[in-house]
């Protein structure tokens, strides 16, 4: 199972080397599972043995001229290789184009990157039903090289995000077995996954692991949420 935690603009340097420090301890029981964190560009950190830790966002440049952004040569500092790209948050509250979620994809997919790649409808796209949201999903993947050996796909339906909302677990198991069929890469669900639904929904038939929010911010919640699912 992949287990990620999206820190977003939450924990500074020495809370994310605390939380560090206490989840690899627990994750070192944890063989069968992958975990990786994606803390504040402000936290970067290397990755251990058992946590990979990767950048929430970053551009598609080695260096340059680009204020307020990291590029490759930051990330290189820590050795970093995995990057989110298409969150919602990204899309919907920062703006990011289509074209541009597709320049940064093409650009770490060229530099060997692992790529959590964020998909999800709105809820007005949701209240039209499934073929929308499929639609909706599939403008988002269109020029999105799908065969990509380290991509992981994340569905996070945008109105269960920071909501307290979650997608029922049909809702989750139909969405991800339609996305199954065009995408065979492992698949996280995100959305308001908390330690009262998490054991539910990473049972459910094609959720490969979680993408987690806030739920996963204090580490000992978050610990307890995926001993509860063992």
């Amino acid at each position: 199972m992949i287990l990620a935690a999206n820190f977003k603009t939450n924990h500074t340097r020495k809370s994310t080397l605390e939380y560090l420090e206490t989840l690899d301890g627990f994750s070192n029981t944890c063989s069968e599972d992958s975990f990786y964190i994606f803390p504040p560009a402000t936290a970067l950190e290397s990755s251990s043995a058992h946590i990979t830790i990767g950048a929430q966002n970053a551009y598609p440049i080695e260096s340059g001229s680009c204020t307020g952004e990291i590029g490759v040569a930051q990330l290189n500092e820590f050795s970093i290789k995995t990057v989110l790209i298409g969150h919602s948050e990204r899309r919907h509250v920062l703006g990011e184009s289509l074209d541009l979620i597709k320049k940064k994809y093409d650009f770490f997919k060229e530099q060997g990157f692992t790529i959590f790649f964020c998909i999800g409808e709105p809820l007005e796209v949701k209240e039209q039903g499934v073929d929308a949201v499929m639609a909706y999903i599939a403008d988002q993947i269109e020029g999105i090289d799908l065969s990509y050996e380290n991509l992981i796909v994340a569905y996070e339906p945008v109105w269960a995000i920071g909501t307290g909302k979650s997608a029922t677990n049909e809702d989750i198991a139909q969405i991800h077995s339609k996305i199954k069929k065009i995408c065979d890469k492992p698949l996280l669900y995100g959305g308001s996954v908390k330690e009262a639904n998490f054991k539910d929904i990473v049972a459910i038939d094609g959720v490969d692991g979680v993408l987690v929010g806030t739920a996963s911010w204090d580490v000992a919640d978050y610990i307890s949420m995926i001993k509860s699912a063992k």
